[in-house]
C-alpha cells in the first residue's frame, strides 16, 4: 500500500512539475481541470507535498541581480583607457628611474578606484532603502486548515485566499471569486484596474487578456476569491522578465567613451610633443643620444596629468551628491554625465507627468430651475484638505439635501481607505484609486463614516459597471446606494433627487446629464454616476439594481503634478525633446500632453497623437518620420516601447527612459539612461535602471539633466586645466631647449605645480556649480569629447601666454644666476595657473559676470598657494630642496601680479568669441 501510494505520489508530482513548468495553458482549463494538473484539491496539499514540492520547485522568490563582490566593485573602477595610459607611464616612470612619478600615479589610481567604488556602493545603498522591509505574506489553505505564510514558501498547487489590498504572492488560476478586480500596471502597462473571471477562455489570448488569471507582484483592488498556486518564483511572468533582463550585457557607458578618446588623445599628443622636443634637442643640446632619450621620456610621462581620473571621479562624485539632494539617485558612477547630454525622455504619464492620485474636480447635480447645479471642488490628491464650492462660495453641505445625499453615497458605496503617512501633508490609499478620490471627497464635505450601518455590499461588477451598498438609516430605514458608469446609472433611473424634492426622470433631464457627460469626457475626466433608492432587502442581488432616484455627477482627474509644466518648457529651452509613452487612451493621453506643454494648447493636427496599432501600420520610413515628429503614443505595450528607444539611438539620439514596472524594465535597460520610480517602481524597475527618483516626479528628471550638464562643463574645465598647464610646462620645456638654454624648470618643481598647485586649484575647479545657463545650450553631441575643437582657441592662447610670460621672466633673471631663473620661472608658471583657474570657472561667461568670489573655493586656493609658494620660495630648507636661488619678495609679488596676464588674455578672448557669436547668431 505504501508502494502504491510513493508511486501515485511521484507521478503526480512529475505531472506537477510538467504543468508548472509552462507547458499548460491554466485559462484554458476549468478549475477543476486545473487543480487536476496540479494534482491537487480545494482543501489545500498537505505538509508532505509541500516540502516535496519547494524542493522541486525551489522557494516562491525572483532571485535579484547578484550585487557584484566588493572586490569586483573595486576592481571595475580600473575599467578605463585612461587609467591604461597612467599605467603605461608608470611603467616609463620606472624604465626612466623617476620612482617618484611611479608612487605618485599609483596612488592618483587608487584614489580615483576608490572614490568611484564608494560611490557607487552608496548609491545602490540608497536602492535598497527604497524597497520594501518586510518579506510579503500570502493566506494559503492546507490540510482544509487556512494559514498565513511567508509568500517566498508557496508552492504550485497552493489554495490562497485574496482579498482587497493584497498583493498576488504567485501566478494564480482564479478558482472561485465575487467581483475580483486587480491593478496590473506594473506587469501590463494597464493604468485601470482589470476585472475577473472565473469563466474558462475559449483560446490561447495575451496575458494582459487571461482574465481567469491572476499575476505575481499586481493587486487586488476590489472583491475577494480563492486561487490555485500555478506558477512561483522565477517561472511566473514577473519572473521570466527578470530572468531574460539580466540576461542582457550591458555596453559601454557614453562617459566612459569620452574618457577613453580622452586618454587617446592625451597619448597621442605625449608621443607627439616628446617627439618634437627629441628631434630639437638632438640639434641644439649637446648630449647623449640616450640622454635624449630618457629625457624625452621623462616630457612624455609630464604631459599625461596624474590627476585627471580623481579630478574627474571627485567631479562625478560631487554631481551625483547634488542629483541625490534633487531626488535623483544614480546607482552607475558614469551616468552622471550621460545624464547631462540626454536629447530625448521618453515617459510614462501616470504618476510621472501627473500625480497618480485621481482628484474629484467637478460635481453636478441636476436642478430644472437653473439647468443643474454646477461644483468645484479643491484640494489636491488623497490629501483631505479642500473645500465644495458653488458660485465662488462654499456649499452649504447642512441644508443641501441632494449635496448630501451625493457626499453619503461617495462615502458608503466606498472600500478604499485612506492614510496619512509619516511624510508631512502626505496620505496613502489602499483601495480601488476611483472609489478612493469618492472617500476624499466625502471628507473634504464632512461627510463621515459608520461601518455598522453598512448592511451589505456588491463591489464594483465590470458586466454591470456598478457597485453598491445598503445602508441603515439614522431613522432605521434602509437605502441602497449606487455608482457606476454614468451612462448605467442613468439608464437605472427613473426620477432624480432635486434640492426640492423627487421627480420624474423626462427626457429633458436626461439630456442634459448626458450633455453633461460628454462635455466631461472630453476634458478626460472620469465621470461617476451616483444614485440611490429606498430598500427593505438586507440581502443585494444584481437584480435589485434598477428604478433609482439620479442623484448627481462626480468627475475627476489624475491632474498633472504642478511642476510639469515648467519642467517641460526647460526641456524645450535646453533642446531636449519629450515623448509620452503610456498604455492610457489616445484622448487622456492627448489631454495630459497638452496641459503641460508636450505639445501645443491650440495644436489639432491629427497627427499629434498615434496609437500603437497605427505606429506599426506604418512602413519603415513612415515609422521613423513618426517618431522623429510625434511626441504621443498611446496603447503603448512594454515591446513597442523597446523598439521606439532603440530606433531612436540608431537615429543618433541619446535616450532617457522612464519606467516603473516589470515590463518597462527591457526598455530601461536599453535605454541610454533607465530611470526607475523609487516609490511606484518594481524591484525589478530599479535593478535595470541606472537613476532611481525617489519622488518619481519628472521634474527630478530635468533636475539632474541639469546637474549632468554641470558636470559635464567642470569635467571639461577641470580636464582642460590640468592639460593647459601640462602643455604650457612642456612648450616652456621646448622653447628653452631651442634656444639652446639650460631647462627652466627642474623635475621636482614641475612635480609640485602638476600635484599640488593643479591638485589643489582643480579641487576647487570640481565644486563650482552652475551659472544658470546649464539648459540654455543644445544637448551635448553623442561624439562630442571632453576636448573639442571649440578649446583650441583657449588652448593656444593659454599656452602661449604661460610658457611666454614664464619663459620671459627666466630669460630676464638668467644673468642673476640659474637657480634664481627657475625661481621666477617657477613663480610665473605657478601663478598663471592659479590665475587661469578663474578662466576655467566658464568657457563663455566672463568671471567678472559670474562673481569673482561666488567660488569661495577657489579664493581660499589663491590665497594658500601665494603662502605656500612663498615658503617654498623663501625658507632657506625648502629653497635647497627645490633647488631655488635667492629672490626678493617685491619680486615676487611683481611676477605674480604680471601672471595675472593670462586671466585678461582669456577674458579679452571670451568678449571676442561672444561678439562673433551674437553676430553669426550663435
Amino acid at each position: 500500500m505504501n508502494s502504491q501510494t510513493t508511486t501515485t505520489n511521484d507521478s503526480a508530482s512529475a505531472t506537477t512539475t510538467d504543468a508548472s513548468a509552462g507547458h499548460t495553458d491554466f485559462s484554458q482549463l476549468t478549475a477543476e481541470e486545473s487543480l487536476a494538473a496540479l494534482g491537487a484539491t480545494r482543501k489545500g496539499l498537505d505538509q508532505d507535498e509541500v516540502a516535496k514540492r519547494l524542493i522541486a520547485f525551489g522557494p516562491n522568490e525572483i532571485q535579484e541581480k547578484k550585487r557584484q563582490p566588493l572586490l569586483f566593485l573595486f576592481l571595475k573602477q580600473f575599467k578605463s583607457l585612461l587609467i591604461a595610459v597612467l599605467f603605461m607611464a608608470a611603467i616609463l616612470s620606472y624604465i626612466t628611474g623617476n620612482i617618484a612619478d611611479v608612487y605618485i600615479i599609483i596612488i592618483v589610481v587608487i584614489v580615483d578606484a576608490c572614490i568611484g567604488f564608494f560611490m557607487e556602493l552608496k548609491a545602490e545603498s540608497a536602492v535598497s532603502s527604497l524597497k520594501k522591509i518586510l518579506n510579503p505574506l500570502a493566506k494559503v489553505v492546507r490540510a482544509n486548515q487556512t494559514m498565513t505564510i511567508a509568500a517566498r514558501e508557496l508552492v504550485p498547487g497552493d489554495i490562497i485566499i485574496v482579498e482587497e489590498g493584497d498583493s498576488i504572492p504567485a501566478d494564480s488560476r482564479l478558482l472561485e471569486g465575487k467581483n475580483v478586480r486587480t491593478q496590473e500596471s506594473s506587469l501590463t502597462g494597464e493604468s485601470l484596474p482589470e476585472s475577473k473571471t472565473t469563466d474558462v477562455l475559449s483560446g490561447p489570448t495575451v496575458m494582459a487578456d487571461q482574465k481567469n488569471m491572476l499575476w505575481k507582484g499586481t493587486f487586488v483592488v476590489g472583491g475577494y476569491g480563492t486561487a490555485l498556486v500555478v506558477h512561483t518564483g522565477v517561472r511566473t511572468e514577473i519572473g521570466k522578465v527578470a530572468e531574460a533582463l539580466y540576461e542582457i550585457k550591458p555596453s559601454i557607458s557614453h562617459f566612459q567613451k569620452k574618457i577613453n578618446k580622452l586618454a587617446s588623445q592625451m597619448g597621442a599628443a605625449s608621443i607627439f610633443f616628446a617627439l618634437v622636443l627629441f628631434i630639437i634637442s638632438y640639434f641644439t643640446l649637446n648630449v647623449p643620444v640616450r640622454e635624449l632619450l630618457l629625457i624625452s621620456v621623462a616630457a612624455m610621462v609630464s604631459i599625461i596629468p596624474e590627476g585627471l581620473p580623481s579630478i574627474i571621479a571627485i567631479v562625478l562624485a560631487i554631481g551625483a551628491r547634488r542629483m541625490a539632494k534633487r531626488n535623483a539617485i544614480v546607482r552607475e558612477f558614469t551616468s552622471t554625465e550621460t545624464l547631462g547630454a540626454v536629447s530625448t525622455i521618453i515617459t510614462d504619464k501616470t504618476g510621472t507627468l501627473t500625480k497618480n492620485a485621481l482628484t474629484v474636480r467637478k460635481l453636478f447635480i441636476p436642478d430644472e430651475l437653473e439647468a443643474g447645479a454646477d461644483f468645484e471642488v479643491t484640494g489636491e490628491g488623497w490629501s483631505p484638505e479642500g473645500t465644495i464650492i458653488r458660485k465662488n462660495a462654499i456649499a452649504d453641505t447642512n441644508n443641501d439635501v441632494a449635496l448630501q445625499r451625493l457626499l453619503q453615497i461617495a462615502a458608503y458605496c466606498n472600500n478604499a481607505s485612506i492614510r496619512k503617512t509619516a511624510k508631512p501633508n502626505n496620505y496613502e490609499l489602499t483601495g480601488d484609486p476611483t472609489e478612493g478620490a469618492l472617500a476624499v471627497l466625502a471628507q473634504k464635505g464632512g461627510t463621515a463614516v459608520d461601518d455598522k450601518k453598512k448592511v451589505d455590499d456588491l463591489p464594483f461588477n465590470s458586466t454591470m459597471k456598478l457597485r453598491a451598498t445598503i445602508v441603515r438609516e439614522d431613522d432605521g430605514e434602509t437605502n441602497l446606494l449606487v455608482v457606476g458608469a454614468p451612462e448605467k446609472i442613468l439608464a437605472l433611473s427613473t426620477k432624480i433627487l432635486h434640492s426640492n424634492g423627487l421627480r420624474t426622470m423626462n427626457p429633458q433631464s436626461a439630456n442634459l446629464l448626458a450633455n453633461k457627460i460628454d462635455d466631461w469626457s472630453a476634458q478626460t475626466m472620469r465621470v461617476i454616476g451616483l444614485a440611490y433608492r429606498p430598500f427593505q432587502k438586507q440581502k443585494l442581488k444584481e437584480d435589485d439594481i434598477n428604478e433609482l432616484i439620479f442623484v448627481g455627477l462626480v468627475g475627476m482627474i489624475d491632474p498633472p503634478r504642478l511642476e510639469v509644466p515648467k519642467a517641460i518648457q526647460n526641456c524645450k529651452r535646453a533642446g531636449i525633446r519629450v515623448i509620452m509613452a503610456t498604455g492610457d487612451h489616445i484622448s487622456t493621453a492627448v489631454a495630459i500632453a497638452r496641459s503641460v506643454g508636450i505639445i501645443g494648447v491650440h495644436d489639432n493636427d491629427e497627427r499629434l497623437a498615434l496609437t500603437e496599432e497605427q505606429l506599426l501600420s506604418l512602413s519603415p520610413s513612415a515609422f521613423d518620420e513618426a517618431i522623429r515628429t510625434v511626441n504621443v503614443f498611446a496603447r503603448l505595450t512594454p515591446k513597442t516601447k523597446l523598439k521606439l528607444v532603440g530606433r531612436l539611438q540608431e537615429m543618433g539620439e541619446l535616450v532617457a527612459m522612464t519606467g516603473d514596472g516589470v515590463n518597462d524594465a527591457p526598455a530601461l535597460k536599453r535605454a541610454d539612461v533607465g530611470i526607475a520610480m523609487g516609490i511606484m517602481g518594481t524591484d525589478v524597475a530599479r535593478d535595470a535602471a541606472k537613476v532611481v527618483l525617489a519622488d518619481d516626479n519628472f521634474a527630478s528628471i530635468v533636475n539632474a539633466i541639469e546637474e549632468g550638464r554641470i558636470v559635464f562643463a567642470n569635467a571639461r574645465q577641470a580636464s582642460f586645466f590640468l592639460i593647459t598647464t601640462n602643455f604650457a610646462e612642456i612648450a616652456t620645456l621646448i622653447m628653452a631647449v631651442a634656444l639652446g638654454l639650460p631647462i627652466p624648470l627642474t623635475a621636482i618643481q614641475i612635480l609640485w605645480l602638476n600635484l599640488v598647485t593643479d591638485g589643489i586649484g582643480d579641487m576647487a575647479l570640481a565644486v563650482e556649480k552652475g551659472h544658470d545657463d546649464a539648459l540654455d545650450a543644445q544637448p551635448i553631441r553623442k561624439d562630442e569629447g571632453i576636448l573639442n575643437k571649440s578649446i583650441v582657441p583657449f588652448l593656444i592662447v593659454n599656452v602661449f601666454v604661460m610658457a611666454g610670460l614664464t619663459l620671459a621672466a627666466y630669460l630676464y633673471f638668467i644673468p642673476q644666476g640659474i637657480d634664481t631663473a627657475r625661481s621666477a620661472a617657477f613663480v610665473v608658471m605657478s601663478f598663471t595657473q592659479l590665475f587661469n583657474l578663474y578662466n576655467m570657472r566658464s568657457l563663455k561667461k566672463s568671471v567678472f559676470e559670474i562673481g569673482i568670489l561666488t567660488n569661495g573655493y577657489i579664493s581660499l586656493t589663491m590665497v594658500s598657494s601665494l603662502v605656500i609658494t612663498a615658503v617654498i620660495l623663501f625658507v632657506p630648507y625648502f629653497q635647497e630642496i627645490f633647488g631655488f636661488g635667492p629672490l626678493k619678495v617685491i619680486t615676487f609679488f611683481t611676477l605674480a601680479a604680471l601672471s595675472s596676464v593670462v586671466l585678461w588674455s582669456i577674458e579679452l578672448l571670451k568678449y571676442a568669441k561672444n561678439i562673433a557669436g551674437r553676430q553669426t547668431g550663435t
